[in-house]
Protein backbone atom coordinates (compact mmCIF):
# COMPACT_ATOMS: atom_id res chain seq x y z
CA UNK A 1 0.00 0.00 0.00
CA UNK A 2 2.72 2.57 0.57
CA UNK A 3 4.37 2.50 -3.06
CA UNK A 4 0.40 3.08 -4.08
CA UNK A 5 0.45 6.86 -4.75
CA UNK A 6 3.60 7.34 -6.41
CA UNK A 7 2.74 4.30 -8.65
CA UNK A 8 -0.46 6.65 -9.64
CA UNK A 9 2.02 9.26 -10.39
CA UNK A 10 4.26 8.18 -12.21
CA UNK A 11 1.41 7.04 -14.73
CA UNK A 12 0.09 10.16 -14.91
CA UNK A 13 3.62 11.84 -16.01
CA UNK A 14 2.82 9.41 -18.92
CA UNK A 15 6.35 6.91 -17.21
CA UNK A 16 5.25 3.46 -16.54
CA UNK A 17 7.27 0.72 -15.03
CA UNK A 18 6.94 -2.40 -14.94
CA UNK A 19 6.45 -4.18 -11.03
CA UNK A 20 10.27 -4.95 -11.10
CA UNK A 21 11.70 -1.77 -12.32
CA UNK A 22 9.64 0.23 -9.59
CA UNK A 23 10.88 -2.27 -6.99
CA UNK A 24 13.64 -0.89 -6.98
CA UNK A 25 12.40 2.48 -6.18
CA UNK A 26 10.47 0.94 -3.30
CA UNK A 27 13.19 -0.67 -1.87
CA UNK A 28 14.86 3.20 -2.02
CA UNK A 29 12.45 4.64 -0.12
CA UNK A 30 11.12 1.88 2.50
CA UNK A 31 12.44 2.83 5.43
CA UNK A 32 14.40 6.28 4.41
CA UNK A 33 14.43 7.89 8.40
CA UNK A 34 15.96 10.79 9.17
CA UNK A 35 17.16 11.77 5.60
CA UNK A 36 19.33 8.13 5.69
CA UNK A 37 18.23 5.07 3.69
CA UNK A 38 18.40 2.06 5.89
CA UNK A 39 19.40 0.54 1.94
CA UNK A 40 22.57 2.62 2.61
CA UNK A 41 23.77 1.09 5.35
CA UNK A 42 23.98 -2.55 3.95
CA UNK A 43 26.76 -3.72 2.13
CA UNK A 44 26.21 -3.11 -1.43
CA UNK A 45 25.86 -6.64 -2.72
CA UNK A 46 23.46 -6.99 -0.05
CA UNK A 47 21.21 -3.82 -0.86
CA UNK A 48 21.14 -5.09 -4.14
CA UNK A 49 20.01 -8.49 -3.29
CA UNK A 50 17.31 -7.14 -1.41
CA UNK A 51 16.07 -5.08 -3.73
CA UNK A 52 15.84 -8.07 -6.45
CA UNK A 53 14.12 -9.87 -3.59
CA UNK A 54 11.65 -7.08 -3.18
CA UNK A 55 11.21 -6.77 -7.22
CA UNK A 56 10.79 -10.58 -7.47
CA UNK A 57 8.13 -10.82 -5.07
CA UNK A 58 6.25 -7.87 -6.38
CA UNK A 59 6.13 -9.54 -9.74
CA UNK A 60 4.96 -12.60 -7.63
CA UNK A 61 2.57 -11.07 -5.98
CA UNK A 62 1.08 -8.95 -9.19
CA UNK A 63 0.75 -12.32 -11.11
CA UNK A 64 -1.68 -13.20 -8.38
CA UNK A 65 -5.34 -12.37 -9.73
CA UNK A 66 -4.22 -10.40 -12.47
CA UNK A 67 -5.96 -9.25 -15.39
CA UNK A 68 -4.42 -10.12 -19.17
CA UNK A 69 -5.26 -6.30 -20.14
CA UNK A 70 -3.81 -4.72 -17.04
CA UNK A 71 -0.93 -2.41 -17.76
CA UNK A 72 2.10 -2.83 -15.68
CA UNK A 73 1.13 0.34 -13.23
CA UNK A 74 -2.22 -1.34 -12.62
CA UNK A 75 0.01 -4.34 -11.99
CA UNK A 76 2.27 -2.68 -9.64
CA UNK A 77 0.03 -1.62 -6.86
CA UNK A 78 -2.21 -4.66 -7.38
CA UNK A 79 0.92 -6.09 -5.81
CA UNK A 80 1.35 -3.35 -3.77
CA UNK A 81 -2.05 -3.62 -1.64
CA UNK A 82 -1.47 -7.37 -1.78
CA UNK A 83 2.12 -7.08 -0.04
CA UNK A 84 0.77 -4.38 2.26
CA UNK A 85 -1.95 -6.67 3.57
CA UNK A 86 0.41 -10.04 3.68
CA UNK A 87 2.37 -8.04 5.98
CA UNK A 88 -0.77 -6.19 7.74
CA UNK A 89 -1.84 -9.86 7.80
CA UNK A 90 1.88 -11.44 9.62
CA UNK A 91 1.79 -8.09 12.39
CA UNK A 92 -1.47 -8.52 13.45
CA UNK A 93 -0.73 -11.98 14.75
CA UNK A 94 1.30 -9.83 18.05
CA UNK A 95 -1.89 -7.64 18.40
CA UNK A 96 -4.30 -11.53 18.70
CA UNK A 97 -1.35 -13.01 21.07
CA UNK A 98 -1.46 -10.41 23.09
CA UNK A 99 -4.73 -9.45 23.94
CA UNK A 100 -5.12 -13.22 24.32
CA UNK A 101 -2.72 -13.50 26.72
CA UNK A 102 -3.92 -10.61 28.57
CA UNK A 103 -7.40 -12.52 28.66
CA UNK A 104 -9.37 -10.22 26.13
CA UNK A 105 -10.37 -13.14 23.55
CA UNK A 106 -12.72 -10.64 21.50
CA UNK A 107 -10.58 -7.64 21.01
CA UNK A 108 -7.71 -10.88 19.79
CA UNK A 109 -11.35 -11.99 17.44
CA UNK A 110 -10.75 -8.42 16.05
CA UNK A 111 -7.43 -8.71 14.13
CA UNK A 112 -7.63 -12.43 13.83
CA UNK A 113 -10.71 -11.76 12.05
CA UNK A 114 -9.06 -9.58 9.47
CA UNK A 115 -6.35 -12.25 9.40
CA UNK A 116 -8.99 -14.97 8.11
CA UNK A 117 -10.84 -12.45 6.09
CA UNK A 118 -7.43 -11.83 4.26
CA UNK A 119 -6.18 -15.49 3.26
CA UNK A 120 -9.35 -15.96 2.08
CA UNK A 121 -9.56 -12.62 -0.13
CA UNK A 122 -6.63 -14.02 -1.50
CA UNK A 123 -7.30 -17.30 -2.62
CA UNK A 124 -10.42 -16.04 -3.80
CA UNK A 125 -7.99 -13.30 -6.06
CA UNK A 126 -6.27 -16.15 -7.60
CA UNK A 127 -9.36 -18.14 -8.98
CA UNK A 128 -11.25 -15.41 -10.17
CA UNK A 129 -8.74 -12.47 -10.58
CA UNK A 130 -11.60 -10.54 -9.14
CA UNK A 131 -9.31 -7.61 -7.81
CA UNK A 132 -11.75 -5.00 -7.11
CA UNK A 133 -14.01 -7.26 -4.70
CA UNK A 134 -9.92 -7.71 -2.65
CA UNK A 135 -9.37 -4.41 -2.72
CA UNK A 136 -13.15 -2.87 -1.80
CA UNK A 137 -12.79 -5.52 0.93
CA UNK A 138 -9.36 -4.76 2.25
CA UNK A 139 -10.21 -0.80 2.23
CA UNK A 140 -13.45 -1.54 4.16
CA UNK A 141 -11.29 -3.74 6.67
CA UNK A 142 -8.76 -1.23 6.70
CA UNK A 143 -11.27 1.13 8.00
CA UNK A 144 -13.68 -0.67 10.55
CA UNK A 145 -11.78 -2.62 12.32
CA UNK A 146 -8.96 -0.49 13.79
CA UNK A 147 -12.55 1.28 15.20
CA UNK A 148 -14.04 -2.31 16.33
CA UNK A 149 -10.71 -3.18 18.44
CA UNK A 150 -10.76 0.25 20.16
CA UNK A 151 -14.15 -0.04 20.78
CA UNK A 152 -13.88 -3.42 22.13
CA UNK A 153 -10.38 -2.41 24.03
CA UNK A 154 -13.06 0.50 26.03
CA UNK A 155 -11.97 3.79 23.90
CA UNK A 156 -9.05 6.07 23.02
CA UNK A 157 -6.48 5.61 26.25
CA UNK A 158 -7.62 1.89 26.65
CA UNK A 159 -6.78 1.06 22.73
CA UNK A 160 -3.82 3.63 22.12
CA UNK A 161 -5.92 5.09 19.44
CA UNK A 162 -6.27 2.57 17.63
CA UNK A 163 -8.31 4.12 15.20
CA UNK A 164 -5.17 5.98 13.77
CA UNK A 165 -4.43 2.93 11.21
CA UNK A 166 -7.99 3.47 10.28
CA UNK A 167 -6.13 6.29 8.42
CA UNK A 168 -4.76 3.93 5.69
CA UNK A 169 -8.38 3.42 4.18
CA UNK A 170 -8.43 6.73 2.34
CA UNK A 171 -5.20 6.73 1.66
CA UNK A 172 -4.97 2.88 0.20
CA UNK A 173 -8.22 4.55 -2.10
CA UNK A 174 -6.20 7.70 -2.86
CA UNK A 175 -3.82 5.47 -4.34
CA UNK A 176 -6.00 2.88 -6.01
CA UNK A 177 -8.95 4.83 -7.25
CA UNK A 178 -7.77 8.28 -7.52
CA UNK A 179 -8.80 11.90 -5.46
CA UNK A 180 -12.36 12.15 -6.55
CA UNK A 181 -13.58 8.39 -5.53
CA UNK A 182 -11.00 8.43 -2.25
CA UNK A 183 -13.22 11.27 -0.77
CA UNK A 184 -15.62 9.02 0.11
CA UNK A 185 -13.32 7.20 2.54
CA UNK A 186 -12.05 9.75 4.05
CA UNK A 187 -15.43 11.32 4.65
CA UNK A 188 -16.37 7.65 6.16
CA UNK A 189 -12.84 7.74 7.98
CA UNK A 190 -13.73 11.07 9.60
CA UNK A 191 -17.59 9.78 10.42
CA UNK A 192 -16.06 7.59 11.84
CA UNK A 193 -13.56 9.09 14.60
CA UNK A 194 -16.28 11.02 15.60
CA UNK A 195 -18.51 8.99 16.34
CA UNK A 196 -15.91 7.06 18.27
CA UNK A 197 -15.30 10.44 20.27
CA UNK A 198 -18.94 10.75 21.32
CA UNK A 199 -18.84 7.12 22.27
CA UNK A 200 -15.55 7.40 23.80
CA UNK A 201 -17.06 8.94 27.37
CA UNK A 202 -19.45 5.65 27.84
CA UNK A 203 -16.71 3.47 25.98
CA UNK A 204 -14.22 4.23 28.83
CA UNK A 205 -15.88 3.47 31.80
CA UNK A 206 -15.22 -0.32 31.28
CA UNK A 207 -12.05 -0.02 30.31
CA UNK A 208 -9.75 -2.90 29.24
CA UNK A 209 -7.51 -3.34 32.55
CA UNK A 210 -3.90 -3.34 30.68
CA UNK A 211 -0.80 -2.08 32.53
CA UNK A 212 -0.18 1.31 31.87
CA UNK A 213 3.36 0.58 30.33
CA UNK A 214 1.66 -1.76 27.98
CA UNK A 215 -1.15 1.20 26.85
CA UNK A 216 1.46 3.83 26.49
CA UNK A 217 4.15 1.45 24.24
CA UNK A 218 1.44 0.07 22.27
CA UNK A 219 0.16 4.26 21.88
CA UNK A 220 3.84 4.90 21.12
CA UNK A 221 4.00 1.99 18.90
CA UNK A 222 0.75 3.14 16.77
CA UNK A 223 1.87 6.71 16.32
CA UNK A 224 4.81 5.82 15.32
CA UNK A 225 4.47 3.07 12.75
CA UNK A 226 1.64 5.58 11.35
CA UNK A 227 4.34 8.65 11.29
CA UNK A 228 6.88 6.18 9.79
CA UNK A 229 4.12 4.69 7.29
CA UNK A 230 3.17 8.56 6.30
CA UNK A 231 6.68 9.30 5.52
CA UNK A 232 7.77 6.34 3.32
CA UNK A 233 4.93 6.83 1.25
CA UNK A 234 5.97 10.69 1.02
CA UNK A 235 9.26 9.52 0.35
CA UNK A 236 8.41 7.02 -2.09
CA UNK A 237 6.23 9.40 -3.89
CA UNK A 238 8.78 12.20 -3.93
CA UNK A 239 11.40 9.42 -4.81
CA UNK A 240 9.14 8.25 -7.66
CA UNK A 241 8.37 12.02 -9.60
CA UNK A 242 12.01 12.45 -9.46
CA UNK A 243 12.89 8.96 -11.08
CA UNK A 244 9.87 9.99 -13.57
CA UNK A 245 11.23 13.10 -13.97
CA UNK A 246 14.35 11.62 -14.94
CA UNK A 247 12.87 9.15 -17.36
CA UNK A 248 10.67 11.96 -19.14
CA UNK A 249 13.81 14.27 -19.10
CA UNK A 250 16.03 11.28 -20.70
CA UNK A 251 13.31 10.86 -23.24
CA UNK A 252 12.80 14.49 -23.79
CA UNK A 253 16.60 14.50 -25.24
CA UNK A 254 15.81 11.33 -27.14
CA UNK A 255 13.46 13.04 -29.02
CA UNK A 256 15.72 16.01 -29.18
CA UNK A 257 18.71 13.96 -31.18
CA UNK A 258 15.94 12.14 -32.70
CA UNK A 259 14.75 15.38 -34.08
CA UNK A 260 18.10 17.17 -34.79
CA UNK A 261 18.82 13.89 -37.09
CA UNK A 262 16.07 15.37 -39.12
CA UNK A 263 16.53 18.76 -39.17
CA UNK A 264 19.29 21.75 -38.29
CA UNK A 265 19.31 22.80 -34.83
CA UNK A 266 17.98 26.57 -35.86
CA UNK A 267 15.54 24.90 -37.36
CA UNK A 268 14.56 22.58 -35.01
CA UNK A 269 13.85 24.96 -31.67
CA UNK A 270 12.07 27.42 -34.20
CA UNK A 271 9.44 24.77 -34.92
CA UNK A 272 8.94 23.94 -31.21
CA UNK A 273 7.85 27.28 -30.72
CA UNK A 274 6.43 28.19 -34.66
CA UNK A 275 3.92 26.21 -35.53
CA UNK A 276 3.26 28.07 -39.00
CA UNK A 277 5.10 27.50 -41.98
CA UNK A 278 8.73 28.16 -41.76
CA UNK A 279 10.56 29.26 -44.80
CA UNK A 280 13.77 31.64 -45.53
CA UNK A 281 15.20 33.35 -48.84
CA UNK A 282 18.77 33.08 -48.73
CA UNK A 283 20.55 35.10 -51.47
CA UNK A 284 23.52 33.15 -51.76
CA UNK A 285 23.99 29.30 -50.68
CA UNK A 286 26.28 26.19 -52.21
CA UNK A 287 24.52 23.08 -53.33
CA UNK A 288 26.27 19.70 -53.38
CA UNK A 289 24.91 16.75 -55.37
CA UNK A 290 26.84 13.25 -54.79
CA UNK A 291 26.01 10.42 -56.55
CA UNK A 292 27.29 7.13 -56.56
CA UNK A 293 28.63 5.86 -59.98
CA UNK A 294 26.82 2.73 -61.48
CA UNK A 295 25.08 1.80 -58.05
CA UNK A 296 21.74 1.14 -59.31
CA UNK A 297 23.14 -1.37 -61.92
CA UNK A 298 25.08 -2.86 -59.00
CA UNK A 299 21.92 -2.94 -57.04
CA UNK A 300 20.33 -6.01 -58.91
CA UNK A 301 23.23 -8.02 -58.59
CA UNK A 302 24.67 -7.48 -55.07
CA UNK A 303 23.29 -9.02 -52.14
CA UNK A 304 20.94 -7.18 -50.50
CA UNK A 305 22.50 -6.66 -47.18
CA UNK A 306 25.66 -6.15 -48.94
CA UNK A 307 24.25 -3.18 -50.51
CA UNK A 308 22.97 -1.64 -47.60
CA UNK A 309 25.69 -2.15 -46.09
CA UNK A 310 27.94 -0.63 -48.57
CA UNK A 311 25.99 2.44 -48.65
CA UNK A 312 25.63 2.91 -45.22
CA UNK A 313 29.32 3.05 -44.83
CA UNK A 314 30.01 5.45 -47.70
CA UNK A 315 26.84 8.05 -46.27
CA UNK A 316 27.82 7.18 -42.68
CA UNK A 317 31.53 8.72 -43.90
CA UNK A 318 30.27 11.71 -45.36
CA UNK A 319 27.79 12.55 -42.95
CA UNK A 320 31.08 12.96 -40.79
CA UNK A 321 32.83 15.11 -43.47
CA UNK A 322 30.06 17.29 -43.48
CA UNK A 323 29.90 18.32 -39.53
CA UNK A 324 33.67 18.43 -39.59
CA UNK A 325 33.45 21.30 -42.73
CA UNK A 326 30.05 23.09 -40.42
CA UNK A 327 27.90 22.12 -43.62
CA UNK A 328 24.36 20.83 -43.57
CA UNK A 329 23.25 17.33 -44.89
CA UNK A 330 19.79 18.02 -46.26
CA UNK A 331 18.78 14.61 -47.29
CA UNK A 332 19.80 11.26 -49.12
CA UNK A 333 17.84 10.06 -52.08
CA UNK A 334 18.91 6.54 -53.08
CA UNK A 335 22.05 6.56 -53.61
CA UNK A 336 22.61 10.48 -54.03
CA UNK A 337 23.77 12.86 -51.11
CA UNK A 338 22.63 16.41 -50.66
CA UNK A 339 24.90 18.60 -48.84
CA UNK A 340 24.05 22.57 -48.66
CA UNK A 341 26.73 24.80 -46.81
CA UNK A 342 25.26 28.95 -46.06
CA UNK A 343 22.26 27.87 -44.11
CA UNK A 344 20.38 27.88 -41.78
CA UNK A 345 23.00 29.85 -40.20
CA UNK A 346 24.62 32.41 -43.09
CA UNK A 347 28.72 32.13 -43.28
CA UNK A 348 30.73 33.89 -45.74
CA UNK A 349 32.81 30.99 -46.88
CA UNK A 350 30.54 28.85 -47.39
CA UNK A 351 30.84 27.65 -50.75
CA UNK A 352 35.05 27.01 -49.97
CA UNK A 353 33.83 24.65 -47.67
CA UNK A 354 31.24 22.64 -49.87
CA UNK A 355 34.66 22.74 -51.89
CA UNK A 356 36.39 21.63 -49.90
CA UNK A 357 34.20 18.68 -48.60
CA UNK A 358 33.44 17.69 -52.68
CA UNK A 359 37.38 16.72 -52.46
CA UNK A 360 37.25 15.23 -49.05
CA UNK A 361 34.15 12.88 -50.32
CA UNK A 362 35.81 11.81 -53.09
CA UNK A 363 38.88 11.04 -51.22
CA UNK A 364 36.76 8.94 -48.82
CA UNK A 365 35.11 6.70 -51.78
CA UNK A 366 38.24 6.06 -53.47
CA UNK A 367 39.86 4.76 -50.21
CA UNK A 368 36.76 2.50 -49.16
CA UNK A 369 37.06 1.19 -53.02
CA UNK A 370 40.39 0.02 -52.39
CA UNK A 371 40.12 -1.01 -49.00
CA UNK A 372 36.84 -3.00 -50.16
CA UNK A 373 38.21 -3.49 -53.55
CA UNK A 374 35.25 -2.91 -55.57
CA UNK A 375 37.09 -1.43 -58.02
CA UNK A 376 34.19 -0.31 -59.78
CA UNK A 377 32.88 2.07 -57.36
CA UNK A 378 33.24 5.91 -58.09
CA UNK A 379 31.49 9.25 -57.07
CA UNK A 380 30.39 11.85 -59.73
CA UNK A 381 29.37 14.98 -57.93
CA UNK A 382 28.70 18.61 -58.67
CA UNK A 383 27.94 21.71 -57.21
CA UNK A 384 26.27 25.40 -57.64
CA UNK A 385 25.99 28.52 -55.98
CA UNK A 386 23.04 30.60 -55.72
CA UNK A 387 19.84 32.27 -54.17
CA UNK A 388 17.24 29.49 -52.16
CA UNK A 389 14.33 28.88 -50.66
CA UNK A 390 14.56 26.75 -47.66
CA UNK A 391 11.77 25.24 -45.47
CA UNK A 392 9.83 22.61 -43.40
CA UNK A 393 7.31 21.21 -45.19
CA UNK A 394 5.08 17.96 -43.85
CA UNK A 395 2.96 17.51 -40.92
CA UNK A 396 3.84 13.45 -40.12
CA UNK A 397 7.29 13.28 -41.83
CA UNK A 398 8.05 16.70 -42.09
CA UNK A 399 11.66 17.65 -43.86
CA UNK A 400 13.79 20.58 -44.28
CA UNK A 401 14.46 20.60 -48.16
CA UNK A 402 15.60 23.54 -50.51
CA UNK A 403 14.30 24.97 -53.55
CA UNK A 404 15.29 26.93 -56.42
CA UNK A 405 17.37 27.22 -59.97
CA UNK A 406 20.07 26.74 -58.00
CA UNK A 407 19.27 23.24 -56.72
CA UNK A 408 18.48 22.45 -60.26
CA UNK A 409 21.58 23.40 -61.46
CA UNK A 410 23.62 21.66 -59.08
CA UNK A 411 21.90 18.24 -59.42
CA UNK A 412 22.23 19.10 -63.28
CA UNK A 413 26.30 19.46 -62.34
CA UNK A 414 26.15 15.96 -60.64
CA UNK A 415 23.89 14.00 -63.45
CA UNK A 416 25.98 15.37 -66.42
CA UNK A 417 29.55 14.91 -64.72
CA UNK A 418 31.99 12.58 -64.61
CA UNK A 419 32.78 9.44 -62.58
CA UNK A 420 35.43 10.62 -59.96
CA UNK A 421 35.29 14.22 -60.95
CA UNK A 422 33.70 17.71 -59.22
CA UNK A 423 31.07 19.08 -61.98
CA UNK A 424 31.21 22.75 -61.20
CA UNK A 425 29.14 25.83 -63.01
CA UNK A 426 31.19 29.12 -64.13
CA UNK A 427 29.79 31.09 -61.18
CA UNK A 428 31.69 27.94 -58.60
CA UNK A 429 34.47 28.90 -60.33
CA UNK A 430 34.64 32.50 -60.64
CA UNK A 431 33.88 32.73 -56.64
CA UNK A 432 36.58 30.09 -55.77
CA UNK A 433 39.56 31.50 -54.27
CA UNK A 434 43.15 31.12 -55.97
CA UNK A 435 43.99 27.95 -53.62
CA UNK A 436 41.54 25.98 -55.41
CA UNK A 437 42.51 24.16 -59.30
CA UNK A 438 39.92 24.48 -61.78
CA UNK A 439 39.94 23.33 -65.29
CA UNK A 440 37.67 24.29 -67.95
CA UNK A 441 35.59 21.54 -69.32
CA UNK A 442 34.05 23.23 -72.58
CA UNK A 443 30.27 24.12 -72.82
CA UNK A 444 28.14 21.81 -71.68
CA UNK A 445 24.56 20.99 -73.05
CA UNK A 446 22.47 20.91 -69.83
CA UNK A 447 19.06 19.72 -69.83
CA UNK A 448 16.75 22.49 -69.03
CA UNK A 449 19.64 25.34 -68.98
CA UNK A 450 21.18 24.88 -72.54
CA UNK A 451 24.63 25.77 -73.57
CA UNK A 452 26.80 26.19 -70.11
CA UNK A 453 30.33 26.76 -69.29
CA UNK A 454 31.73 24.09 -66.44
CA UNK A 455 34.63 23.11 -65.10
CA UNK A 456 35.94 20.59 -63.39
CA UNK A 457 37.27 20.73 -60.14
CA UNK A 458 40.94 18.94 -59.31
CA UNK A 459 42.52 20.40 -56.30
CA UNK A 460 42.94 22.59 -53.14
CA UNK A 461 45.90 23.84 -52.03
CA UNK A 462 44.92 22.73 -48.48
CA UNK A 463 42.35 20.43 -47.41
CA UNK A 464 42.09 20.16 -43.90
CA UNK A 465 41.59 23.99 -43.47
CA UNK A 466 41.74 25.06 -39.34
CA UNK A 467 38.01 26.40 -40.05
CA UNK A 468 36.93 22.36 -39.90
CA UNK A 469 35.82 20.77 -36.87
CA UNK A 470 36.89 17.95 -35.49
CA UNK A 471 38.19 16.73 -38.94
CA UNK A 472 39.31 13.49 -39.85
CA UNK A 473 41.67 11.73 -42.61
CA UNK A 474 40.01 9.73 -45.25
CA UNK A 475 39.40 6.57 -44.25
CA UNK A 476 42.79 4.38 -44.73
CA UNK A 477 44.79 7.72 -45.47
CA UNK A 478 47.19 9.58 -42.74
CA UNK A 479 46.48 12.63 -41.44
Amino acid sequence: MIALAASRRSKALGVEASPAALAGGLGGGLASIGGVAAWDVLPGASRTRSKRSIARLLDRLSDLGAGSEDSNDERLRHGTLILASVLITLISSIWVATYFAYGYPTSAAVPAFYQLITVVGLVVLARTSQFRVFRTTQLLMFLVLPALLQASLGGFVASSAMILWAIFSPLAALALQGLRRSVVWLVAFFAELVALALLDPRLSQHPAALPTGFVITFFVLNVMGLSLSAYVMLGYFVEQRERAHRALEAERERSERLLLNVLPRPIAERLKVDTGVIADHYDTVSVLFADIVGFTERSLIMAADELVALLDQIFSAFDRLADAARVEKIKTIGDAYMVAGGLPEPRPDHLEAVARLALAMREEVSAIAERTGLGWLAVRIGIDTGPVVAGVIGRRKFIYDLWGDTINTASRMESHGLPGEIHVTDRVAAALGPGFTLRPRGTSDVKGKGSMATYLLDGVDQLKPTGWTNVEPPSGRPA
